[in-house]
């Protein structure tokens, strides 16, 4: 086994396979509170439908300053609008960081403010700079409202959001500091051209990708991917250093044919969700990136 590759994981019996996928909190309305999530919308952004997620842990109250309690923060940045593979591209449709931090965590989902300035984006980045400016506010701000350890703050993101791992979560060394550690589930940031002029031509892309990925500076980086990931590994290995693990998910094996009752594609943010070793090491991950004790 190459150095940084963590085995394919899928689940190797019927049995296994069967078991209950992991629900989502519950959507409600309402402040944050513990064991659910809830729709925010900032004082900058009062009077539009641009908004966030929050789900508090099972364990937070809100005398948690007086407690001397902290809790690690997982931020995502969800996939574009894709219906083919059920992705919406909505804050509301995340899971791929509940599936780790599974009620341990503070769950914040990040959106990508559109042009306008109105609303949430669902495809690709809408305003970069306004998009980058709320994850430098609301981390921060989330931290000091409800807990959060800035020291242990982990990005995350789906497709496209696997992307903006590096090309908003490393845009620059202001937005780079925030978090302690990076995980990206299909796709990453420079290894491929797409056809917006962010993305191609590839020379220039790449160039500009590995200025980004160098603002990494030694912290964990998770790459998951439900595809092979040669060309992945060829990019990103010289440039992210020994912290660097890639985890192969065999999507088949996990789900069987699609599409199916659980999934609609293989492209999917739902597998840390399903029980097995695949999400255990994510899991595992995530507890070493935030120095997380083991679950009781």
């Amino acid at each position: 086994m190459r150095p940084g590759l963590l085995p394919a994981f899928a689940c190797a019996c019927a049995g296994l396979a069967a078991a209950a996928d992991l629900p989502l909190p519950p959507l409600t309305e309402g402040p944050p509170a513990a064991g659910r999530r809830a729709a925010v919308t900032p004082p900058e952004y009062a009077g539009t439908q641009v908004h966030h997620l929050i789900a508090l842990p099972d364990d937070w109250s809100p005398d948690w300053k007086a407690r001397g309690k902290s809790w690690p923060v997982i931020a995502e940045y969800t996939g574009n609008r894709f219906e083919a593979s059920g992705s919406t591209g909505e804050v509301e449709g995340a899971a791929l960081g509940y599936g780790v931090s599974r009620g341990r965590a503070i769950w914040l989902v990040l959106p990508y403010v559109a042009a306008d300035h109105r609303r949430n984006e669902v495809t690709w980045w809408g305003d970069v700079a306004a998009t980058v400016a709320y994850a430098k506010t609301e981390v921060p701000r989330v931290c000091a409202e409800f807990g959060g350890d800035s020291r242990r703050v982990v990005l995350c993101g789906f497709s496209r959001g696997a992307i903006g791992v590096s090309f908003l979560g490393l845009h620059d060394d202001e937005v780079a500091r925030l978090w302690c550690g990076f995980w990206a589930h299909d796709h990453f940031d420079g290894v491929k051209a797409w056809v917006a002029p962010w993305g191609a031509p590839l020379d220039r892309y790449r160039t500009e990708a590995a200025t980004r990925l160098r603002r990494l500076g030694g912290r964990p980086l998770l790459i998951s991917q439900g595809f092979p990931g040669e060309e992945t590994r060829r990019f990103v290995e010289p440039l992210a250093g020994p912290n660097v693990r890639f985890l192969p998910i065999d999507m088949e094996a996990l789900y069987g044919k699609f599409p199916n009752e659980a999934v609609r594609h293989a492209h999917n943010d739902r597998w840390p969700l399903r029980p097995g070793p695949g999400a255990e090491a994510a899991q595992a991950w995530f507890a070493e990136a935030t120095n997380l004790p083991p679950a009781k």
